[in-house]
């Protein structure tokens, strides 16, 4: 049993499914972690510190909210949530911090009418939020409905564009696009709305903890258990602080709305600090509302500060000729004036944001950059250009060769001027290891593989490089996989070719009894018993000629034994039924094994057997010899039916183990019906089953002394004719009774 935690990081979460192929839908949800404020990880992930909490979704059938099961959806994918403004001079604060976990889960659910409720409950929110009570105690449901079949057929959830700003600013208006789309084009409509609450500081998540044994300030009346699933819906919403709602959720003024038809957020904020927000988006199709998907967040309102930040990014190849394409990486400019450093010239300049420009002569230049350049929160940068010709080397690819006389010839190719120098690498297996020349001819290598080659260029201060492969096959290797050394006669083996080159392989199979085969895997039957060999040879007959050869020499086959018995008789009546079984299987064996056909059997290599009913018997002898070769053999045992009838007139049921039960003996026959019936003509009895009688009673009464009535029907198996037969039988109890 896991000790309680509670969390004190859900921030936010919301849950999408996509209806996949069949009845398969991907479960998407997603969490939202303060990894400022927060202490344990997300569910599902390892706690270094704790337990660790398994993520579990609930799913019920919603006609009559029928648990379908509990499901561990694993671990999360985490990335962070980078914070962002609409405003150009804002600095980021360091004491926001949102981390995303996204879960992702397929389940099969077969269409049923009302659909499916998919459930994701936690505890607990930051205990800070300012328009909720009890926050730290408050936890979150985040939940999907899947339509069923009467609903809607084949829909997939819409889901939100984006996440909302991690910070928003004091007095400044939101303007945040919280639009979405929607797989299958259905018409959406926005509202604010109020989040679920969920667990509470008692039990902070499904199926993995325990009340607290006392009560403690965020468990004040510890429940007997914590729940193994989520419940049902509806779910009750979270409790909001005074004057606050799921419609005006944070102070604010003018107060924070959604477009119902944009999804644009506006408001401004007027408090700082952290407040919980619900957005809704209904989907209509045809006009009418098929689903409502929803989304719960944490705004946290801060006092911003206000800055812009310059930033050039650097130069990353010197040597890439005079036309430079610049790119802006300033943080919160919306206009910009650049200077690419040209001295004697006032035309080298732009006032676009990622401007080209094209260079007269080699050099290094002083390249500035203004963010928002007249503005209170302006910004300048400046980096370091060098301008040189280009320098892009390569060298042809070369085709692969035999490892005897092989022998590489390299040139170097491409872009480089008159003063470049160069310096060929390859490796401690070629001959030579290393040159410093243009061409370099007769490289050799001295053992088969795949080599790498580099080169390497130096023009005034670029440097630049090439690298590539060179093939060098090798021999052919010839190998056979599996070579059973002791079989049966006779034997079947399936070769398995392991044989391995570097080039298209020929095969050749030779057999110690003169076959042979060309097949890349043959199926061989060797017989007699005997030792054999087998020899394969792999052959290369293109580009690099050779052979390579594998024999086994120790194939033995060892004889099969031959199972044969005699039954005496194999025809005889039901009333002589003793049947001798003889063995006549050849001497090596040494293990016998008799299926009488019965449900019986013996081990023994001769025996009798008496058969209890008439019919036809397929008698199977399995045997084994010292080399544990296998036989066997089925023979016909014909048991011919006989027909006896007789019954007696009187019985006596009392339990003495002496003519208790009434019934006739009987042989020979089927279709059989025997009734008894009382003096009035009621049925005190009946039965088809030729081995029960009557015990006197009816049901669990005793029947009374007298003369009852009995009527036996059966078809006669040697006449084949249909009989039926009637008499009286004497019921006679003791004084006693």
């Amino acid at each position: 049993m896991c000790r309680t935690i509670t969390a004190t990081h859900i921030v936010g979460g919301e849950m999408i499914y996509d209806k996949l192929s069949g009845n398969d839908y991907r479960i998407t949800l997603k969490v939202y972690r303060d990894c400022y404020n927060g202490v344990p990880p997300f569910d599902g992930v390892f706690n270094p510190n704790g337990p660790t909490i398994p993520a579990y979704i609930t799913v019920y059938q919603s006609n009559g909210n029928i648990l379908i099961g509990r499901y561990d959806i694993g671990a999360p994918v985490i990335t962070n949530i980078p914070p962002s403004i609409n405003n150009p001079c804002i600095i980021t604060p360091n004491s926001v911090c949102v981390e995303e976990g996204v879960y992702t889960y397929t389940l099969n659910l077969p269409p049923v009418a009302g659909g499916y409720d998919i459930i994701y409950q936690r505890c607990c929110r930051n205990n800070t939020i300012l328009n909720i009570v009890t926050p730290g105690a408050t936890g979150s449901t985040y939940y999907a409905h899947i339509n069923g079949n009467d609903e809607v057929f084949n829909n997939s959830s819409p889901r939100f564009k984006k996440f909302p700003p991690i910070f928003i600013c004091q007095g400044l208006n939101i303007a945040f696009d919280h639009s979405a789309t929607d797989p299958d084009g259905d018409q959406l409509v926005y509202s604010l709305c109020a989040p679920f609450n969920g667990l509470d500081g008692c039990c902070p998540s499904i199926g993995s903890s325990a009340p607290p044994s006392q009560p403690n300030t965020t468990c004040p009346s510890p429940p007997l258990v914590c729940p193994s699933e989520a419940p049902p819906p509806p779910f009750p919403p979270v409790v909001f602080t005074s004057s606050f709602t799921g419609s005006y959720p944070i102070a604010s003024n003018p107060s924070i709305t959604v477009n119902p038809f944009t999804g644009f957020m506006n408001g401004k904020p007027t408090t700082v600090g952290q407040w919980v927000v619900s957005v809704c988006v209904s989907e209509y199709r045809n006009g009418q509302l098929i689903g409502t998907h929803y989304r719960d967040f944490q705004f946290n309102v801060v006092t911003c500060s206000v800055t812009v930040l310059s930033i050039i990014k650097p130069q990353v190849d010197k040597c890439s000729g005079f036309d430079v394409n610049f790119v802006n990486q300033s943080v919160g400019g919306t206009t910009f004036k650049w200077d690419f450093g040209v001295n004697g010239i006032n035309s080298d300049t732009s006032n676009l944001a990622n401007p080209n420009y094209t260079y007269q002569d080699t050099g290094k230049y002083e390249v500035t950059l203004i963010a928002n350049p007249g503005k209170p929160c302006a910004d300048t940068a400046k980096e370091i250009f060098s301008i040189y010709p280009v320098l892009d080397i390569k060298f042809p690819a070369q085709n692969k060769q035999c490892l005897k006389g092989n022998a590489f010839n390299f040139t170097v190719q491409g872009v480089y001027n008159g003063a470049a120098t160069f310096t060929w690498t390859f490796g401690g297996n070629a001959t030579p290891t290393t040159a410093f020349t243009k061409t370099v001819s007769n490289v050799i290598f001295n053992q088969k593989g795949l080599y790498t080659v580099k080169l390497k260029a130096r023009q005034s201060t670029c440097i630049d490089s090439f690298i590539d492969t060179v093939r060098v096959i090798g021999r052919p290797e010839a190998k056979i996989r599996n070579f059973p050394t002791r079989l049966c006669d006779p034997a079947t083996i399936a070769f398995s070719n392991g044989s391995s080159s570097d080039l298209p392989l020929q095969f050749v199979w030779k057999f110690s009894d003169g076959e042979s085969s060309t097949a890349y895997e043959p199926v061989k039957v060797f017989t007699p018993p005997g030792i054999y060999a087998v020899t394969l040879t792999a052959i290369t007959s293109s580009l690099c000629i050779d052979t390579s050869q594998f024999s086994i020499n120790t194939i033995t086959v060892s004889p099969t034994p031959k199972a044969d018995f005699v039954a005496t008789p194999s025809v005889t009546s039901i009333f002589d039924a003793e049947i001798l079984f003889t063995d006549k299987s050849t001497p090596d064996v040494v293990f016998w094994e008799y299926d009488y056909g019965d449900g019986l059997g013996t081990p023994l290599a001769s025996s009798y057997h008496t058969y209890r009913k008439y019919g036809t018997y397929y008698v199977t002898q399995k045997v084994r010899n010292s080399f544990s070769c296998r036989d066997s053999v089925t023979k016909e045992v014909i048991i011919l039916p006989e027909f006896r009838f007789w019954i007696p007139n009187t019985f006596t049921p009392n339990n003495d183990n002496l003519n208790d039960l009434f019934m006739p003996s009987i042989i020979g026959v089927d279709e059989y019906n025997f009734e008894i019936y009382d003096r009035w003509g009621e049925l005190v009895f009946q039965t088809d089953d030729t081995d029960r009688g009557w015990n006197g009673k009816l049901g669990n009464k005793k029947c009374k002394q007298d003369v009852y009535v009995w009527r036996i029907t059966f078809r006669n198996v040697v006449s084949k004719k249909r009989e039926q037969h009637f008499g009286h039988v004497l019921l006679l109890r003791s004084e006693e009774e």
